[in-house]
């Protein structure tokens, strides 16, 4: 149901009295909503055509019941400009949620014009579907908006924008919308019954930010726009849709195949316990059919297609944030049981004592053997990591039969073994970790002190 409207008075006066005659508009030519993700916060433009006579003409506009902000109220003309003088917006007194437009116009007929202002109560969140290819090599990237609209007013065949970005603002857009007449100057929110909604808008800076969103986007059907504005960017949706007040809708945002990804493997104690972490990277650029905008983060889940018929296998789910273009992104999918790594502690061993003047040890080197055995029981290829962590700086590896091959010091406390195992097979990979303690760190620290 609307909960607002407009009505264009003709105000006729004679000698003998004045007649206000009502006439309803005819319904909008077009919706467009301009909606932030960082902040509570819609532009709304609406494009209708009205009736004016010659002369003096009243809009009435209202309000109640929604959360638009009053004090952003604006109306351009379309057509005719330099024959209509929209003069003021005023408020009756005494009168809640209704504004009037005084219009003196040299034309008489129809004329397009187009109702700008700021609402609260609609918002977007961003969420995406990865689908693998049976070798997981590419995959398909579908990405979709969810747009929730709890503004009290129903948007009928709305085109619907998105901004992604952060905006600076002072006031909020939801107690602007509860404000009492004047409506220039701070008030007494008026009770409505809607719960009051986390956002803010920038009081004085309305009118501005009214005028940078007036230049509409071509509405080409079938086509999603991507334009850069300053530090935003803007998702034009394709087409439009009808967003009923208190309904959420889901929305194409795009859909891209054969994005090269990358699968890897990731066992590290020290950050995942003895789970086996399973990680999927693509990055944003033309590379990887990406890379026109910015992608909005969100939530994603990865299917996997596992036959010639299309059947889908789950794969997992995780969640990123704002991806800028040319940067690349890791999904955590979490732990898996079809990749095994088990370490085992061979031997221990304390040797090279070192002794103060009287006598006490006060340094030694300890020595652990360790085994770790790799299992691959998917019937494709894996890249596997496995991440080890000292807690000192002072130590020494020694790698046994191929280990070295996939060996590599990562920074002073750490290491890494990265290989690609086969399908259903398994690999063992043995070292011996020595580490310096008391004076023999010391003197390891000293020796290193240039590497």
């Amino acid at each position: 149901m609307k909960t607002y409207y407009y009505i264009l008075a003709l105000l006729c006066i004679t000698t003998a009295s004045a007649k206000v005659d009502l006439v309803t508009l005819p319904a909008k030519d077009m919706t467009q909503l301009t909606i932030y993700n960082s902040s509570d916060l819609t532009l709304v433009r609406d494009a209708r055509s009205l009736t004016l006579k010659e002369g003096e003409n009243k809009l009435q506009f209202s309000w109640a019941n929604t959360l638009i902000d009053p004090t952003s109220l604006s109306m351009l003309p379309r057509e005719h400009a330099a024959e209509i003088d929209i003069a003021d917006l005023t408020f009756p007194p005494r009168v809640q949620n209704l504004g009037l437009w005084n219009i003196n116009s040299e034309f008489g007929g129809k004329v397009p014009v187009e109702i700008t202002y700021l609402t609260s109560g609609l918002s977007w969140r961003a969420f995406y579907m990865g689908t693998l290819t049976e070798d997981e090599k590419t995959m398909r990237l579908q990405g979709y908006v969810r747009v929730s609209n709890n503004s009290g007013e129903d948007y009928e065949n709305a085109q619907t924008r998105l901004i992604v970005g952060q905006v600076h603002l002072l006031d909020e857009i939801a107690q602007l919308a509860r404000m009492q007449p004047p409506y220039g100057q701070p008030g007494q929110p008026v009770p409505m019954r809607r719960p009051e909604t986390q956002s803010t808008s920038a009081r004085g800076g309305r009118g501005g930010l009214a005028r940078q969103m007036t230049v509409m986007a071509d509405m080409a059907p079938k086509e999603i726009k991507k334009e850069g504005l300053s530090e935003y960017f803007l998702y034009t949706i394709e087409g439009t849709e009808t967003i009923p007040n208190t309904w959420s809708k889901r929305l194409p945002s795009f859909d891209t195949d054969d994005i090269p990804v990358v699968n890897l493997y990731k066992f590290d104690e020290h950050r995942y316990g003895s789970q086996v972490i399973r990680f999927l990277s693509f990055t944003n650029d033309e590379d990887h059919e990406l890379g026109e905008t910015p992608i909005p983060g969100g939530g994603m889940k990865v299917y996997r297609t596992v036959d010639d018929d299309q059947h889908l296998s789950y794969e997992g789910e995780s969640s990123f944030k704002y991806i800028p273009v040319g940067e690349e992104v890791e999904l955590n999918l979490g732990a898996v049981s079809d990749v095994i790594v088990e370490p085992k502690m061979m031997n221990k061993r304390s040797d090279n004592y070192r002794f103060d003047n009287d006598g006490n040890i006060n340094g030694w080197d300890e020595t652990f053997r360790w085994q770790f055995t790799i299992k691959n029981t998917r019937n494709l290829p894996v890249k596997i990591e496995i991440t080890r962590h000292f807690s000192t700086t002072a130590w020494d590896l020694e790698n046994m039969d191929d280990a070295q091959k996939y060996y590599k010091k990562v920074d002073v406390d750490t290491y890494r073994y990265t290989l690609t195992l086969e399908p259903e097979s398994e690999r063992t990979l043995i070292n011996e970790e020595t580490v310096h303690q008391g004076v023999r760190a010391e003197d390891w620290v000293r020796a290193h002190r240039n590497d």
